[in-house]
């Protein structure tokens, strides 16, 4: 009897012992996760709120000091009508009103490319940079299509970063002015944007 109780014991003991091991195992192998779901309290967030935004796009092509260059394009570029193939970079202002020289509330930043043959159709890809208030340093991103000659457009929000992380949304973008002659454009935007 003695001894099936001291097997058991052993047995008993070993079975812990091994419970124990694979435990910690499973502990340590989960403080190294890929993936789980937080509360976004966790991360300060707050209630959403939906924001409008108004501003003024000045792409500067020509001149002395253009804000956005042409850095590629296919060799159809040159006889397309519509530029198809170009990639322009752009470091456009964005101000308060339509004159370049009212306030500067940021910048545009990023890539647009000419991405129809059927139109002036152009895949944007840019950062609104914020300079001004309280949004000074953040960021909303920009990632969709522009028909230039369309009387208004829709370009989606995407993101952001600051006051604008988790950002979604939509932007309205209407050509101010338009010179043929230069390419220079002002295009006016409103922005609508959730955010927390």
């Amino acid at each position: 009897m003695a001894t099936s109780k001291t097997f058991f014991s052993i047995f008993f003991i070993l079975s812990i012992s091994v419970f124990s091991i694979f435990s910690s195992l499973t502990v340590a192998e989960d403080s190294h996760f890929f993936h789980k779901t937080v509360s976004p309290k966790l991360l300060g967030l707050q209630k959403e709120k939906l924001s409008h935004l108004h501003f003024y796009f000045h792409d500067i092509v020509s001149g002395p000091k253009p804000t956005a260059v042409i850095v590629a394009q296919a060799q159809i570029t040159k006889t397309s009508p519509t530029g198809f193939g170009s990639v322009t970079m752009a470091d456009d202002p964005l101000t308060s009103g339509p004159e370049l020289d009212s306030k500067l509330v940021g910048k545009a930043q990023g890539i647009y490319a000419s991405a129809s043959q059927d139109e002036v159709g152009l895949l944007m890809v840019l950062n609104f940079a914020f300079t001004e208030g309280i949004y000074n340093g953040s960021t909303l991103s920009v990632l969709g299509r522009n028909t230039v000659f369309s009387a208004v457009r829709e370009i989606s929000i995407v993101g952001g970063s600051g006051l604008f992380k988790f950002a979604r949304g939509y932007a309205e973008a209407k050509t101010h002015t338009f010179d043929p002659k230069t390419g220079n454009a002002v295009v006016e935007y409103n922005v609508y944007v959730f955010h927390y």
